[in-house]
């Protein structure tokens, strides 16, 4: 588990069967160990490797999946050699400064507009697929390439939406390196996943397959969700 708030820079290397990553600064994510989790552009990958002492790593090695490669741009970005923002694990102890990021992306984005404001930076993004929209609402939690960021405005549907970006979080992770038309990995709102399923568990239906059927508003308002 992560809280989407980046802790290092590093540079992406394809190798076989995964990737390495080289830390821009050594011991920049403390101790590494066999079997550590780091997220890597909001990809949760398992340490096969350290690079280096591992009291102070200068990077590690991680086998990568098929799905993995599938859901994100970690193939495309290893292979162009991009850097990355890196986050090790949570520990219980920690405060949670982001939100609750699991570091499975769900899909990637593009990135369709920025906007230098006075104070921060307005990114403009949409998700490939439409349907993830329905985790997206105004003041709600995206991982934007594993960076935990608040949804400042979305479309009806929440298949676009737009975010303020502070500087101090601006120049801390490849944000500033995106453009207009790039692509991002997006992860919705986790807690909102768990609710969608939760309730569905309990609608009439709901346990039989293409037997589901829609959430409404009366239907939430019957079972006391309502205001």
């Amino acid at each position: 588990m992560f809280t989407g708030l980046v802790r290092a820079i590093g540079r992406l290397e394809r190798c076989p069967h995964g990737v390495k990553v080289h830390l821009e600064a050594p011991g920049a994510l403390g101790a590494l160990a066999l079997g550590d989790s780091v997220a890597v552009d909001g990809i949760c990958l398992t340490v096969a490797e350290c690079l280096g002492e591992a009291g102070a790593a200068a990077g590690f090695r991680a086998d990568v999946s098929e799905e993995t490669l599938r859901r994100s741009l970690l193939g495309a970005r290893a292979q162009a050699g991009h850097r990355v923002n890196l986050e090790p694990a949570l520990r219980l102890s920690d405060r949670l400064g982001g939100h609750l990021v699991s570091g499975h992306v769900d899909g990637l984005g593009t990135v369709r507009a920025i906007q230098r404001q006075p104070a921060s930076w307005r990114l403009e993004l949409a998700w490939h697929d439409p349907a993830y929209g329905r985790y997206v609402c105004e003041k709600a939690s995206v991982a934007v390439d594993g960076v935990s960021l608040t949804v400042a405005g979305c479309s009806p549907d929440g298949a676009a939406f737009w975010i303020a970006v502070i500087p101090h979080t601006w120049m801390g992770t490849t944000l500033q390196e995106r453009r207009p038309g790039d692509d991002i990995n997006l992860e919705a709102d986790l807690l909102a996943k768990y609710t969608e399923r939760l309730l569905a568990a309990t609608r009439p239906g709901g346990g039989e397959a293409g037997a589901e059927p829609p959430l409404t508003a009366l239907w939430l308002a019957e079972q006391g969700w309502g205001g």
